[in-house]
């Protein structure tokens, strides 16, 4: 797979950033790394088209070129970076068909999950940490960052509240380009107000024991990235690619 991992990459000019830790501080992991950079891409603080560079990632991070290396491979695998044969890597552009697919995967455990929270009664701890989660949006409406950190420990609190184990986890690794449309979104397209509401009515199903109420919820906050995905793409064209489609079989 020579062509597929990230090898010999360049830099574009930016400011140098440090995320080594202080002196003595053990160096990151890899998977310390990935999450690092993925919250970056996530975040739109590496935009699409943005070159990497091993050796500037490898200072940035305090460690050798090895762990960087392994952590890009991560985020060629979950589509956030591509490999471009004798040029590098780049930051992807945000698919829409993988977002798609995202939400498809996203919706059908998320569903479940909150009608089985509804239907075995969420213990105090997972109902309040739900409400943590909602009064940290609130206090977050004008930081998309920080909101949507609160929005993935919502979720992830539902997730928990469901008693499958590991279910967030596997939600997690399929959301990444879900994420980035949600983060572009925020909040000059989706006002941030609706998604609270949102939030509230799906913990509101799940504190009445009303499955089906829940699960309507859900379904009704899972369908907003699809409504505003499209009009994102036309107004961002070179952050989007409008590939909806483009994997149905003829």
């Amino acid at each position: 797979m020579s062509s597929d991992r990230p090898s010999g990459l360049g830099t574009r000019d930016r400011p140098a950033r440090s995320d080594a830790g202080g002196p003595g501080a053990a160096p990151p992991t890899v998977r310390g790394i990935h999450a690092a950079l993925r919250q970056d891409i996530v975040s739109l603080r590496l935009r699409p088209g943005e070159r990497l560079s091993e050796n500037e990632l490898a200072l940035r991070f305090g460690t050798s070129r090895a762990p960087v290396r392994e952590a890009l491979i991560r985020l060629v695998e979950e589509g956030l970076i591509d490999v471009r044969p004798q040029r590098g890597s780049f930051v992807s552009r945000i698919s829409l068909s993988a977002m798609e697919r995202a939400r498809f995967v996203r919706e059908a455990l998320e569903l479940a999950a909150v009608r089985r929270a509804a239907e075995r009664g969420a213990s105090p701890g997972v109902l309040a940490r739900a409400r943590g989660a909602i009064a940290e949006q609130e206090r977050a409406q004008r930081d998309p960052e920080r909101f949507t950190q609160a929005d993935d420990a919502f979720h992830h609190t539902l997730a928990d509240g469901s008693g499958v184990a590991q279910l967030w986890a596997v939600i997690e690794r399929e959301k990444a380009q879900f994420d980035r449309v949600r983060f572009l979104s925020i909040p000059a397209v989706t006002p941030v107000e609706v998604l609270i509401a949102q939030h509230r009515a799906i913990l509101s199903g799940i504190e009445n024991r009303d499955p089906a109420a829940a699960e309507a919820a859900m379904r009704t906050h899972m369908s907003e990235v699809l409504k505003i995905a499209q009009t994102l793409a036309a107004e961002h064209p070179d952050l989007i690619n409008d590939d909806l489609g483009a994997d149905e079989q003829p």
